[in-house]
């Protein structure tokens, strides 16, 4: 007997040591992916113009996953010393915190929930398994702990972004990061809630992800409806907060009722252009002209259902669309990185992207502002002064 029960502890020992150590990483790398490709050869123009470029990406999910980011990954796309070798200069970290079965385009129950597994696969705190709130806190921990950490300076004002750029400036390979949540379904319906998150340092609010909440519809939901009347509190606390709107993932009926009642300018995150890539995933072009007219952003994703051709061509293709379309101060990267996408390059390759577009005869101050000014001048415009 006393031989059966120590067999069966260590295959319970293997069991918990594979799930703590390799199943994680196994389920990242099969949902992270970027395409197979010979290096990319970028020309030295390129180069030397993109060292000198203050890049900046609107979305990535990656403190979703179980994986040490001061160190680098095979897996995955985003991790610091990728982030160095890419010379980002700041970088939106979103949290996700509960996403349906499938994540279908079009049409989505909010009855189901694949992050409580991969919360518990992942060995989170148990007060992370069955509240959204405790998600979205617990991966703004691992942001502070990642400012900890490694060269990472969290951005939660305007001073903070105007530090980043001098130290830049100054040649230190600062990185800044800023707190996003995809979807605010995490607020569980409490205002206060908000607040909470706003005081640990969140600065971006998604409204939707691939389901209705208690804001209103999404862009994949099921009522196409649009902002409900805690929808409309949530608005107006975060203007008087000076917490950015972000309407990735909305339904267009939500976009209108923002765009309507925000008194400050709004961001797409993460996403293209109906005109450019006409997919489910993508809004109306007229819809994201109001957005442009009204001071906002729209981060250009890598992926197939934001640009429909997943290669640095097909991206850059998409971004010229959006500068003829909406003009260049409202374009910008929105990458989706670590979002189970597979895109064609990771971040330690965005070079690509400049010399593409150079290639495509961008001019340097449109790459400059695409790349990432346009990011930090709504950010020092919008985000509260202290």
């Amino acid at each position: 007997m006393k031989r059966i029960l120590a067999v069966l502890g260590l295959l319970v020992f293997i069991a918990l040591a594979y799930v703590y150590w390799a199943l994680p990483g196994k389920v990242e790398a099969s949902m992270n992916v970027v395409l197979p490709h010979a290096p990319y050869a970028i020309s030295e123009e390129a180069r030397r113009l993109h060292g000198t470029l203050f890049v900046a990406d609107l979305h990535a999910d990656t403190l979703l996953w179980k994986r040490d980011l001061t160190n680098q990954s095979s897996i995955g796309h985003i991790d610091m010393p990728r982030l160095r070798m890419g010379n980002v200069a700041l970088q939106v970290f979103s949290a996700t915190t509960k996403s349906p079965k499938g994540q279908n385009l079009s049409r989505n129950e909010s009855d189901s929930d694949q992050i409580t597994l991969l919360a518990i696969a992942s060995f989170w705190p148990p007060r992370t398994w069955f509240s959204l709130y405790e998600r979205a806190s617990y991966q703004l921990e691992k942001l502070h702990a990642l400012a900890d950490e490694s060269e990472l300076v969290l951005i939660k004002n305007k001073q903070d972004v105007e530090r980043l750029a001098d130290m830049r400036k100054r040649g230190e390979k600062a990185i800044g990061g800023v707190y996003l949540i995809e979807g605010a379904h995490p607020l569980e319906g409490d205002i206060q809630n908000l607040d909470r998150l706003f005081d640990q340092g969140l600065r971006i609010a998604g409204l939707t992800h691939f389901f209705d909440n208690e804001l209103g519809g999404s862009l994949h939901g099921t009522s196409g409806s649009g902002l409900t009347e805690f929808g409309k509190q949530v608005i107006r606390r975060a203007n008087a907060m000076g917490m950015i709107i972000d309407v990735a993932h909305a339904s267009p009926a939500m976009v209108e009722d923002v765009l309507t009642l925000s008194t400050r300018p709004i961001v797409l995150s993460h996403g293209g252009l109906r005109g450019a890539c006409d997919t489910k995933r993508n809004q109306s072009d007229e819809l994201m002209q109001r957005l442009a007219a009204n001071g906002g952003l729209i981060g250009i994703g890598y992926w197939g259902a934001a640009v429909c051709d997943v290669s640095p061509a097909g991206i850059v293709k998409t971004i010229r669309y959006a500068i003829d379309l909406l003009g260049v101060d409202h374009v910008a990267l929105g990458s989706d990185y670590d979002g189970t996408v597979t895109v064609p390059m990771d971040t330690s390759e965005l070079a690509i992207l400049t010399d593409t577009m150079l290639i495509a005869g961008f001019s340097e101050e449109e790459i400059r502002k695409v790349m990432g000014d346009n990011v930090k001048r709504f950010l020092l415009e919008q985000l509260p002064q202290m």
